[in-house]
């Protein structure tokens, strides 16, 4: 990880209005911009490991991480996608416990580090803040309870289907319509939860029958309302 000299501060960012510390009053952000150490992470590097306690979160100011974690019979499952303005580390950090998942650099990114005080001192004092945070872990508890609800309910092929859309809806699409962040096939199946022979099959079932198309590795979607009928076709 290399360091980045030329991160702007932290009142100036607008990466900041995606996430709780736009919470945090000019002071509190003086203090964050002060003490935060702003780094680049290249495409494949770890950010942090399954049980390693954080000494602070991180800000990603551009780039995606997978959020990963290690099961029972030794392969990576992703919980979620964390992308530019979000936040990662805080639930174990404010907790005060090992972080149970691990962060990977899915491409290039930049982030900053900010030490666990900066975050902890303010949740103390600053009761906005304290609710943006307490959105953020319900929110995230709800997403969790919507993706088990997914392996249980969705088939393979409309679960691939979900998360393509949420590729396209989250992080937009190139000139020619194909989707700004194409997972591997190891990754993809490991987002829905399931063999990657099996997400090779689906994916080239939904291929076949005309919802996608891919060239280059690269997806596009043809048609975003049929591939949503198709998800929410139970």
């Amino acid at each position: 990880m290399k360091q980045d000299k030329n991160a702007n501060r932290c009142e100036n960012c607008i990466v900041r209005q995606f996430n709780d510390l736009r919470a945090l009053n000019r002071d509190e952000l003086s203090e964050v911009s002060q003490a935060k150490v702003s780094k680049i992470i290249k495409k494949g590097e770890t950010l942090f490991e399954e049980g390693e306690k954080l000494n602070g979160v991180f800000c990603i100011r551009d780039g995606i991480s997978k959020l990963s974690k290690l099961s029972s019979n030794g392969k990576d499952q992703i919980v979620k996608l964390a992308a530019k303005g979000e936040v990662i580390g805080q639930s174990s950090v404010i907790a005060d416990e090992k972080v149970n998942l691990s962060a990977t650099a899915l491409n290039d990114m930049r982030v900053c580090f900010i030490p666990k005080e900066k975050i902890v001192n303010p949740l103390k004092a600053n009761p906005k803040f304290t609710l943006e945070v307490l959105k953020t872990v319900v929110s995230d508890l709800k997403d969790s309870n919507n993706s088990i609800i997914n392996l249980s309910q969705k088939s393979v092929k409309q679960r691939i289907a979900q998360t393509l859309i949420y590729l396209k809806n989250n992080y937009g699409e190139d000139s020619d319509g194909y989707l700004n962040i194409n997972l591997s096939r190891e990754d993809l199946s490991s987002v829905v939860g399931t063999a990657i022979e099996s997400c090779i099959r689906s994916v080239s079932a939904l291929k076949k029958e005309g919802y996608i198309t891919i060239t280059n590795k690269k997806t596009k979607i043809i048609d975003v309302k049929k591939l949503e009928q198709f998800i929410n076709d139970f």
